[in-house]
């Protein structure tokens, strides 16, 4: 019997009334999902408190409209489970290496200020030590509740909020290791060998974790890259594994689900059609299904059914919300935050649920606590995770502001609107992918162009039904992406012609086009597609050559020379490659090659265009040379194209050498129209 289901038979409830038909079941559970969140939104409440609240009301301790039976048991551990790893996912390791002091503090101090607090709240009122130790740890974790509200307000990326991500990671791994020495402690078994088990196979664990997954990832990506479906199902299969095995070692499966998603998440780009399904599923049908499920649990009978539970209930409220606005208050008066982000981190660490459930099952079970201390920690629960979402909504709206303001300095029009040529969207998906990146990101729209070659004006039927159905699969992927598109089709002498006649009709921004990564001299002296292109675009032309799945790249290398553009461009070539590397969850390099400092003409590097995440090399030399000698197998290269002449590749010499010594790099170089 599983932890959650010893709470549920705690009812005394009947259960002879509820429904047992699986789709009315679960077309109640449906129509709660839909109706709450909207009719709470209305009143500016969180939609989660709607379906917390419907929980309680639909539960066995409420109408009794529905049991929590197995079937809920599951899906809401898969919804706890779902709601830790978009967590992870939203964590990137940079990130955290960036803000690991602040996460330590914050995260130690989460941890301290509950378990000091909560101790010596719970022995003031008549609790033996092991007990109180317990019911401390519970206060000590927390779960993440209110991300999907985060994630609506756009600040998920925001320093405060990274740091709490990091110091929910240690203070739930913190609190769990106290569970298992209180069990221990309790069993009279605590002794060396306990601890020489548990912290080596947590180390190898969280090791074998964040090092084993990216690199299984990145295999399985570039292998299965094109399959939509097998992605997802890796996904997924790799999320369920890593929490199993986190059981395995005595360790909560919450804990291994989010170091799952901070290992995957360099793998999954931000706005990529993978990451959007990830979403959807886990924010519309899991999440939902664990939050209805704890309301479940609640049974407001008990705290009236005994004096004493009202005093129990209301000194764990009590004790949990001042030791976390503490420590949340502390460290973001030390950081010298505004008192909104400390409000923000207060909101985050306060709610109560995964962890505390598990932890004072166990206790209970063990006989350490009685039925009283398990409805005050539900009464806590539920407190807490009304009060956790209001909160982040109420001052995360205040950092909103700042937010997009970072965010819409590093905006181009370059992406309002582009053009993809395409010809097969499931080989040319690193295309559409780049495509869907850009123009989400600057909230543009896809424009994704099939051009048939006419003989006497004319196209067979049978190639206007490939061309509906080319357009209409990039369709479907830009609309998995939740992009904006209008595919166009095209009936032209010339593929090149077309793709710049449509790109002038369409007032296409940027065109981005696929290149094999050499020119023949025919090619040179006569002009290939891209070529033309090229020449005759009045729109800045992306050329790009994947050789690997865009979404296992580790780093963008921006390679550029002084001069090499005037000013406005040269900025947007810095914004676009910002743009990218983040959304990749990669390292930027920028790579800037200058004459010698006593030339008169000698730029200064570009310092101010770049963010403080970014890498800049000031060199001198050959471009290709320099480029060559810091080149790594997963980067991404991004160059600008050079002057051409008649007789060399239109894109210039030096990104054909690249290209050709760098086979296994993917490229993409950037061309204005002169």
């Amino acid at each position: 019997m599983s932890q959650l289901c010893m709470i549920s038979l705690l009812a005394q409830a009947s259960s002879s009334a509820a429904i047992r038909d699986p789709v009315a079941v679960f077309l109640i559970i449906i129509a709660i999902m839909l109706i709450m969140p909207l009719l709470f939104e209305r009143f500016r409440l969180p939609g989660i408190i709607g379906l917390i609240l419907a929980g309680v009301v639909i539960g066995p301790y409420g109408l009794g409209l529905l049991e929590r039976d197995r079937t809920m048991e599951l899906l809401g551990t898969v919804g706890v489970i779902f709601l830790m790893f978009l967590g992870g996912l939203e964590t990137s390791l940079d990130d955290l290496k960036r803000n690991a002091d602040k996460a330590l503090i914050f995260g130690l101090a989460t941890f301290l200020l509950p378990m000091g607090i909560g101790t010596a709240a719970m022995l003031a009122i008549g609790y033996g030590w092991l007990p109180a130790i317990l019911i401390a740890s519970c206060f000590a974790s927390h779960t993440l509740l209110a991300l999907p509200v985060l994630s609506k307000l756009g600040i998920l990326r925001s320093p405060t909020v990274t740091a709490t991500l990091g110091g929910t990671l240690i203070t739930n791994v913190l609190a769990l290791l106290v569970l298992a020495v209180v069990v221990k402690a309790n069993q009279g078994s605590l002794n060396l060998g306990f601890w020489l088990t548990l912290i080596p196979s947590l180390a190898i664990f969280t090791f074998a974790t964040l090092w084993g997954i990216p690199q299984l990832g990145r295999w399985f990506f570039r292998k299965f890259g094109h399959n939509e479906e097998a992605e997802f199902t890796f996904v997924l299969t790799a999320l369920f594994v890593v929490s199993y095995l986190a059981g395995r070692i005595e360790v909560e499966p919450i804990v291994g689900a989010f170091l799952a998603g901070v290992a995957i998440t360099p793998l999954i780009p931000q706005f990529s059609p993978l990451m959007n399904r990830i979403q959807f599923i886990g924010n519309s049908l899991f999440v939902p299904f664990f939050l209805i499920s704890v309301g479940m649990l609640v049974d407001p009978k008990v705290l009236f059914s005994d004096p004493r539970s009202l005093l129990i209930s209301g000194v764990m409220i009590g004790a949990e919300f001042a030791s976390k606005f503490l420590a949340a208050w502390g460290p973001a008066r030390f950081f010298k935050w505004p008192f909104a982000d400390g409000m923000v981190m207060f909101g985050l660490s306060v709610a109560q649920a995964a962890s505390t459930l598990a932890a004072i099952t166990v206790a209970y079970q063990i006989q350490l606590v009685d039925k009283l201390t398990v409805n005050g920690i539900i009464a806590m629960i539920l407190a807490s995770c009304i009060a956790s979402p209001w909160i982040t909504e109420r001052w995360g709206s205040r950092m909103k502001p700042a937010a997009i303001a970072v965010d819409a300095e590093s905006e181009t029009d370059l992406a309002s609107r582009v053009l993809v040529p395409v010809a097969n969207p499931s080989t040319e998906d690193n295309l559409l992918q780049l495509a869907i990146l850009l123009t989400k990101r600057s909230q543009g729209t896809l424009l994704p162009l099939h051009v048939l070659v006419a003989h006497e004006g004319r196209a067979s039927a049978a190639a206007r039904m490939q061309q509906t159905q080319l357009l209409t699969k990039a369709e479907e992927i830009a609309h998995a992406a939740v992009t904006s598109v209008q595919p166009v089709g095209r009936l032209d002498s010339s593929i090149d012609l077309g793709i710049v006649r449509a790109a002038q009709e369409n007032e296409a921004s940027l065109v981005i086009c696929g290149w094999k990564g050499y020119s023949t001299y025919q090619e040179n002296f006569f002009g290939s597609v891209i070529d033309n292109v090229v020449r005759q675009s009045t729109a800045p032309v992306l050329i790009t050559r994947f050789v690997q799945p865009i979404e296992t790249t580790q780093r963008v290398v921006l390679a550029i020379a002084e001069r090499q553009l005037p000013n406005p461009q040269m900025e947007q070539v810095f914004q676009l490659a910002q743009a990218i590397a983040p959304e990749l969850k990669a390292k930027l390099l920028v790579l800037w090659l200058s004459r010698s400092p006593r030339n008169s003409s000698f730029q200064e590097p570009p310092h101010k265009l770049l963010s403080e995440e970014a890498t800049l090399e000031s060199l001198s030399g050959s471009l290709v040379r320099r480029v060559s000698e810091r080149i790594n197998p997963d980067d991404l290269i991004i160059m600008v194209a050079n002057t051409h002449r008649i007789g060399q590749p239109a894109l210039g010499r030096e990104p054909e050498i690249i290209a050709q010594q760098h086979s296994k790099n993917s490229l993409i170089v950037i061309h204005y129209p002169t």
